[in-house]
């Protein structure tokens, strides 16, 4: 390039960008003379230029008169990534030619010894080029020279890769064609996430087109809410980026079966690809996944109309023994699909259906029966309305190895099903119930008397059917295996249910009893004095009638293994609780006290403890904190790293400035 346009680059090339908007017209603003005195930045020697005055500027001849074919043959001969990147940054038009150019259309380089061979650089040698110090490079975005620090588009993840994501406006072709140019003597791109939102203008296809031509190296594809983007960007990626390993497509309605098929038959390393709410993509797209990608793991399809029992049938079937995860959400698929799930899914371990409104109980009991679920061990089913007692049975007997379910938003599954799932489940170690009205507090009961032993936690959030109820359970009823429960917004659990959970549960370690009005410092106190392991996490938001009577307690029981304590809401508080948990809990490191009663002297008394171990600290809304606390939250602020006294009105604001310039190690939310 140096032999054409008289720059050899290094430091020939000025990294300052052109004095003008056009290069060629810089003469016009030279002093006239007989000589020219021409200074470039960071040059050592002066060049004298003749001028011949005729009365008109005559325009130099320049590279820019070439046509593109001729520009793109010189910039293929270009060897080094210095010097891409530096043409790069001359106008948009030279950016956009040699993005345009692919990996494999590049000459041999050519240098002092001779002709070289091509680059045959290793990827791991690549990755050592892009540790080294970034320098600074410039470029054209809509013919405005701007200065750019490398270390502000291109990061390097976990992995090693160089990562990059754009949201809104940010994503344009020019940035894109930037990105594809800049790395690729550094390793190339390894991830990519384009977001894109009603701002989302200057991105089309041909940006994409830069980076599957770029961008060799390319593993991560993620494209979000993107209209302007179609087949020809997908064909571009799976010609140029045939390494990728993960796509995903939200929102792009443009783009169509004829895209990802590209992606599946020219990319074999593919293992997990995401497909939602993407309309003209169907059930061929699926086939081919399951036809050329044989590393597939991993499948997400939410929200496509086109896709229906066809696509979901080829693809377990061609797929079904590498598929290790997969989520199927508000599809038009029937009980045919669960059918062959259950047949074909022998290397499942992870599978979601949510919102599936056309099957039944009998492809769930049809999905159990199959025996091919054997690996399967989290399932989750979400508002799938048809699953009942029978389908629950017999998903419990054919998943033997299954450790966490989740079933949410039913109306069908009662106790019966529940207890005969537990007892079919017999490895199952985490049980997770929302909004389903049908079981009860006896039910729970049961399940927790004949889970086998395995069950370490157990959820409960909006279940309206849990209620207090009286009756006796026999002493050899206990579950020694539960160390984690949490009951969420189910108005009728009170305190008939936290005394019999302290005789079955005595091995609890973390405790979650948020938004229940019904339970009073009786019935929790039952609870925590049976427990004979150390609580080290307690939630207890939102139960409004609880005292300092029962949290005193659970600190002198507790105190010296409790790490995390939710108080928030809990009104009637006072500065007591505060006291004691400065006096008894050594080890405490999240607090939050929203809401509740304490005033100024409480945190005098937390901050006075002798161990502080608090690391985060809640009081928004605590109304009677005043100005007095400024001093005392300095102390506590040694080891905090957040805070929180948002709607704290008693403190003024110049308070919390003052309080702002002590803690400036901790965020504080104001």
């Amino acid at each position: 390039m140096s032999k054409v346009i008289d720059f050899s680059g290094g430091d020939d090339f000025c990294s300052r960008g052109f004095m003008h908007t056009n290069p060629k017209d810089s003469n016009l603003f030279f002093p006239l003379g007989r000589h020219v005195d021409v200074y470039f930045p960071r040059k050592r020697s002066r060049v004298s230029a003749p001028f011949i005055f005729t009365g008109e500027v005559r325009q130099q001849s320049s590279i820019e008169v070439l046509p593109d074919a001729c520009l793109f043959e010189v910039f293929r001969r270009l060897s080094g990534g210095q010097e891409r990147s530096a043409c790069a940054c001359v106008s948009k038009r030279w950016l956009m030619l040699l993005s345009s150019i692919h990996r494999d259309e590049i000459f041999p380089a050519i240098s002092n010894n001779g002709p070289e061979e091509h680059d045959n650089t290793s990827m791991s040698e690549k990755a050592d080029e892009a540790s080294k110090p970034k320098e600074k490079v410039e470029f054209v975005d809509s013919s405005v020279v701007k200065t750019v620090n490398k270390e502000e588009f291109e990061g390097t993840d976990s992995d090693g890769f160089l990562s990059r994501c754009l949201e809104g406006k940010k994503a344009t072709d020019v940035r894109l064609a930037s990105i594809a140019v800049g790395t690729g003597s550094r390793g190339g791109l390894g991830k990519l996430s384009i977001h894109g939102s009603s701002s989302t203008r200057g991105l089309t296809n041909l940006g994409l087109r830069a980076i599957g031509r770029g961008c060799p190296s390319l593993r991560y594809l993620s494209l979000w809410n993107l209209s302007s983007i179609g087949d020809e960007g997908l064909l571009e990626i799976a010609s140029g980026a045939r390494f990728l390993e993960k796509l995903d497509l939200c929102h792009c309605p443009a783009i169509t079966d004829k895209g990802l098929i590209a992606i599946a038959m020219n990319c074999p390393n593919l293992m997990s690809v995401t497909i939602e709410s993407c309309t003209n993509i169907g059930n061929e797209s699926l086939k081919a996944l399951g036809h050329y990608c044989p590393n597939l793991k991993c499948i997400t399809v939410k929200n496509c109309a086109l896709v229906s029992d066809q696509g979901i049938a080829c693809l377990f079937s061609s797929a079904g023994h590498v598929l290790s995860k997969a989520k199927l959400e508000a599809l038009d698929i029937s009980d045919v699909s669960l059918a062959v799930i259950g047949h074909y899914g022998s290397a499942m371990t992870n599978l979601a259906l949510l919102d599936l409104q056309n099957v039944n109980d009998k492809g769930f009991w049809v999905m159990g029966k199959g025996q091919g679920l054997q690996k399967l061990k989290v399932l989750s089913i979400t508002a799938c309305r048809g699953i009942s007692d029978s389908g629950l049975e017999a998903l419990g007997d054919g998943c033997p190895n299954l450790k966490l379910f989740g079933l949410r938003k039913n109306l069908l599954v009662s106790d019966t099903g529940m207890v005969k799932f537990a007892r079919a489940a017999v490895t199952l170690e985490s049980l997770q119930l929302e909004e389903c009205h049908r079981i009860t507090q006896c039910g729970i009961f049961h399940i927790l008397a004949n889970c086998g032993g395995k069950l370490k936690a157990i959820a409960l959030a909006n279940c309206l059917g849990i209620r207090d109820i009286n009756f006796v359970f026999p002493l050899t009823s206990i579950c020694h295996s539960l160390q984690s429960l949490v009951v969420h917004n189910c108005p009728g659990f009170g305190d008939v249910g936290l005394a019999i959970l302290g005789r079955m549960c005595p091995k609890l370690i973390q405790l979650e009893l948020s938004g229940l009005q019904g339970i009073t410092d009786a019935g929790l106190l039952l609870l925590v004095h049976s427990l004979e392991a150390g609580l080290i996490k307690l939630n207890l938001s939102g139960s409004v009638n609880l005292t300092d009577n029962s949290v005193v307690a659970i600190t002198k029981l507790h105190g010296e293994t409790l790490e995390v304590m939710n108080l928030d809401g809990c009104k009637y508080l006072t500065d007591i609780t505060l006291s004691e948990i400065a006096w008894n809990c050594s080890v405490l490191s999240e607090l939050d006290v929203s809401k509740c009663g304490i005033t100024d002297s409480g945190i005098a008394s937390l901050a006075g403890a002798e161990q502080r171990s608090l690391q985060m600290f809640s009081l928004a809304g605590c109304s009677f904190v005043s100005d007095k606390s400024l001093p005392f939250l300095g102390v506590l602020g040694k080891t905090l790293v957040g805070l929180n006294i948002q709607r704290c009105n008693a403190i003024s604001s110049s308070s919390i400035d003052l309080l702002l310039e002590q803690l400036w190690r901790c965020d504080v939310l104001y």
